[in-house]
């Protein structure tokens, strides 16, 4: 066995006995939970698993199978995601009156439902109306939910880890749903049919073949059926008592006489009206547009995420080749460092006020994606090195004839990022609620979604028109690809300018200054 071998495996064993000490530890402290704790975080995983492999797949799906173009796609996936954040801001009031178990369990039936009948055609009109709808209704109702749902199940003492761990069992379900993205590509291909059902019925022959992306959707539906039962076993209406530290259960009241899905239908009309006038009373503040503006700067840096998602498969399978583990370079390598890079610079940066980590923490993520434009040639000795060897051998297993120094360049710009991930994104969180008025705190964070809202409207076309500009489809070669990181990198750095041009303003507005 080589010694690099050796290395690779002692790093491996003990970030494993790291990883399994912090999840005792979490486990330890949150003894007397009730089972409803443990059974959400299952839930977490298998739906961040689900999520995490579709997120991805959706914009090859749409173009490969729907036969949409980039720029198409990506405005769909665009006003897909705006239809998510506008039922976000609705589900709160639902999820009180209608209760925590059966929000859950609608939302989880609108993604069995919709991930049921997605693989089955590609009428885009079809699959809006039956699947992609009710996807977004079922991810924006089964999110927000899942947080309340760890409130709560724990105590005011042991909320911190309750959340903790929810933080790391989400990064464990993306990381898992971006390896069952690659893996599954890899075992068939990247956009071959495959026959599901050939058989003969009253004389007449049924062919029924389905693609890769599509055999993924399926993989999300079996995710649906184990999170359907998860949800089923769990109680309606439990909580922890802050003083007595027992499980109490408190039914939440029925929906009402008659047709239950009317009752429904009115409940969630009643929180669209509440929600609608709770809008109405904070958009008059004026502190709440200072709040708008400042959470504002940190979009362009946040949007790189959603580049990730929707701009980086078709540049990476474009670039670097079918069935490469594109999924691997960005949705494993980034939430595996996350879980254990946080908890470590949280340790690190605990007594730093809020603006400096946030404004180091988007400055190091924004100028990382820098990385890929740097020429070929300055990563070309590294191919034939240990470096080499850890990321084409035993990590991607790229075989000799692509291998292409552009493969460490992206490696290296998400490592980077990802360090300044972990610096900024918790304080972003954090400082959400320093500069959020008292007493207003739960509003204000709730609306805070709202410039990422008109963001994702912009992200889409702009997504379409780098990846039809600079990697087309069907191009012999990419010679400009790199300008894809160009744009996307210099929109980001947009967000450290204006936290410097405005440092007086967060200054004075932050609750720790």
């Amino acid at each position: 066995m080589e010694s690099l071998d050796i290395f690779l495996i002692f790093c491996g064993l003990v970030l494993a006995g790291i990883f399994i000490y912090n999840i005792i530890g979490y486990i330890v402290g949150l003894k007397g939970s009730p089972r409803e704790l443990y059974l959400v975080y299952i839930a977490k995983v298998v739906e961040y698993t689900a999520y995490g492999s579709m997120i991805i797949t959706i914009p090859l799906f749409l173009s490969s199978d729907v036969g949409m173009s980039d720029m198409e796609a990506g405005t769909y996936f665009s006003v897909w995601s705006m239809a998510i954040t506008i039922v976000v801001m609705l589900v709160g009031p639902i999820a009180d009156t209608f209760g925590i178990k059966r929000t859950l369990m609608l939302g989880t039936l609108l993604l069995l439902l919709s991930r049921m009948l997605m693989p089955l055609t590609t009428n885009i009109y079809i699959l809006s109306v039956v699947a992609f709808l009710p996807l977004a209704i079922g991810i924006a109702m089964k999110g927000p939910v899942l947080t309340v749902a760890i409130k709560r199940f724990t105590t005011k003492e042991s909320a911190a880890l309750g959340f903790g761990l929810f933080y790391v069992l989400m990064n464990v379900g993306f990381a898992l749903g971006a390896w069952l993205f690659d893996f599954i590509r890899g075992a068939l291909g990247e956009t071959t049919m495959h026959k599901v059902l050939d058989f003969t019925v009253l004389n007449k022959h049924v062919l029924f073949t389905m693609s890769t992306y599509r055999v993924i959707f399926c993989v999300a539906l079996v995710c649906s059926l184990i999170n359907t039962v998860l949800i089923y076993l769990m109680r309606e209406g439990v909580e922890m008592d802050d003083e007595t530290q027992a499980v109490v259960i408190t039914p939440p009241p029925p929906l009402g006489e008659g047709n239950k899905v009317i009752a429904l239908l009115k409940l969630m009309e009643k929180a669209g009206i509440e929600a609608v006038e709770l809008m109405g009373k904070v958009f008059k503040e004026k502190s709440f547009w200072i709040f708008l503006g400042m959470l504002s700067t940190l979009i362009c840096v946040k949007m790189v995420f959603y580049h990730f998602n929707i701009t980086f498969p078709k540049y990476g399978i474009r670039v670097l080749g079918e069935g490469m583990k594109i999924g691997s370079i960005f949705g494993v390598l980034n939430p595996v460092m996350i879980i254990f890079l946080t908890p470590l610079i949280a340790i690190l940066t605990r007594k730093m006020k809020s603006y400096p980590v946030l404004l180091f923490g988007t400055f190091l993520s924004s100028a990382a994606i820098f990385i890929a434009v740097i020429p070929d040639h300055f990563f070309e000795p590294m191919m034939t090195n240990w470096v080499g060897e850890i990321i084409f051998d035993k990590w991607l297993g790229v075989p000799e004839d692509m291998r292409q120094p552009t493969f460490i360049s992206l490696v290296f710009m998400v490592v980077v990022f990802t360090v300044g991930e972990a610096i900024w994104s918790p304080r972003l969180m954090q400082f959400t609620a320093e500069i959020a008025p008292k007493g207003r705190e739960g509003s204000y964070i709730a609306l805070a979604a709202l410039p990422y809202f008109g963001a994702k409207f912009a992200a889409g076309p702009f997504s379409g028109w780098l990846l039809e500009t600079f990697v087309p489809e069907g191009a012999k070669s990419y010679p400009e690809h790199y300008m894809v990181w160009v744009w996307i990198g210099g929109t980001a750095m947009i967000t450290p300018i204006l936290l410097v041009v405005l440092r007086k303003v967060f200054l004075r507005y932050s609750a720790q200054t």
